[in-house]
């Protein structure tokens, strides 16, 4: 009889679902006769809790990112009394929010669940003490660094990152011989080597100059013009790749900006193969998010850090600094003079090469999978 799998997220920016289809696509290569289900456990609740939960954080990444790290810091220390008010009414705020969420883990036989988002962990360690739900469960983290609402007791296994955010889970009370320091689940794809000449070749990228690759993430949101203007300054030819993710005006208007003689420059929208474009870049002009980062990390590209979002996005990019595999640029107006400065001096980039590959962890998702898989009894 096939065994019953539930992979849990919620569609709070697009890295933990992004998590959740990496664990979901491992397990299903893993234990192929068994059923595996991924679901948003926002799409199990109200239009209101959703908007509120999930469109609240894009717009504090866009319009306030520092009241966003300001949350993000206070929420990870507890209460000067030691009561945690604040976590009992955000626990009942969700379970009334969420109980289609409930009947789902409740009224169904499940054999295994993995949460990558701290939401559905939290309702699962909830329906664990009061209800005694008999349901093993693992929580996978998604930043470089951990925070105090990934530790919701009880659950049977944690994966995180690195070491240290391990570490850190166990001051708050995880378990420390049921935690493990897998790195951050990408998609299986990245697990398979690919040849930079091959992918460049594939997507008509220039052979004869250093390839720069610009993410805007999925939405296509933030200064992404002025990093792209910024990078046209460089004073070597390169062969600039901007991904604009959904947002159509945005690459409408990248591809009607000028571009100097030297460069040759091609802007995508949406695209399923950047998998292939981080294999054939030399460089990665990012945000730090966590799955972003790792995924970089896999295709051996070194790393750009730009405006990282205050909170995890500021501590991703500190784990790439102290390991030697990114620069960052604090402005726009600097930008170009340090991606220059940096193509020009081969012993520094093949040395963050090397840290890339030494830190990166391509077959975390089939690390997570295997590790969860022994929870079922």
């Amino acid at each position: 009889m096939p065994r019953r799998i539930l992979v849990l997220s919620a569609s709070v920016g697009a890295g933990h679902l992004r998590a959740a289809e990496a664990v979901t696509l491992a397990l299903r290569q893993l234990a192929p006769g068994d059923e595996v289900r991924s679901v948003d456990v926002l799409d199990l609740t109200n239009a209101v809790f959703r908007r509120v939960y999930g469109k609240l954080y894009l717009d504090l990444v866009n319009k306030a990112p520092h009241a966003l790290g300001y949350f993000y810091d206070r929420l990870d220390r507890p209460s000067r009394s030691g009561k945690n008010r604040g976590d009992a009414l955000r626990r009942v705020v969700q379970r009334a929010n969420l109980p289609r969420l409930t009947r789902l883990l409740t009224a169904e036989p499940w054999d295994l669940a993995v949460s990558t988002h701290f939401l559905p962990a939290e309702v699962i360690a909830g329906l664990k003490k009061r209800n005694g739900l008999p349901l093993p469960h693992a929580t996978v983290t998604t930043d470089f660094e951990t925070h105090r609402l990934w530790v919701n007791a009880p659950c049977e296994r944690y994966f995180t990152a690195t070491e240290e955010g391990a570490r850190y889970l166990a001051h708050w009370g995880a378990p420390a011989d049921g935690t493990f320091a897998t790195g951050i689940p990408v998609h299986p794809v990245f697990a398979a080597p690919k040849d930079q000449a091959a992918c460049r070749k594939k997507h008509a990228l220039s052979a004869d100059r250093p390839v720069v690759l610009q993410l805007a993430g999925g939405f296509g949101v933030g200064p992404v013009e002025k990093l792209f203007d910024a990078l046209l300054e460089v004073d070597r030819p390169i062969h600039l790749v901007a991904v604009s993710g959904r947002n159509a005006k945005l690459k409408a208007r990248l591809a009607a900006r000028p571009v100097p003689a030297r460069h040759r420059v091609t802007v995508l929208g949406f695209t399923t193969e950047i998998d292939e474009l981080m294999a054939a870049a030399d460089l990665v002009v990012s945000k730090p998010g966590g799955l972003t980062t790792s995924e970089a990390l896999a295709r051996g590209a070194a790393m750009v850090v730009v405006n990282p979002i205050p909170g995890q996005e500021s501590r991703n990019s500190d784990f790439l600094l102290e390991n030697g595999a990114a620069i960052k640029a604090n402005t726009a107006a600097t930008l170009g003079y340090k991606v220059g400065a940096l193509l020009a001096d081969p012993a520094r980039l093949a040395a963050m090469r090397a840290a890339v590959t030494r830190i990166a962890r391509p077959r975390a998702a089939f690390d997570v999978a295997a590790k969860a898989l022994e929870l079922i009894r």
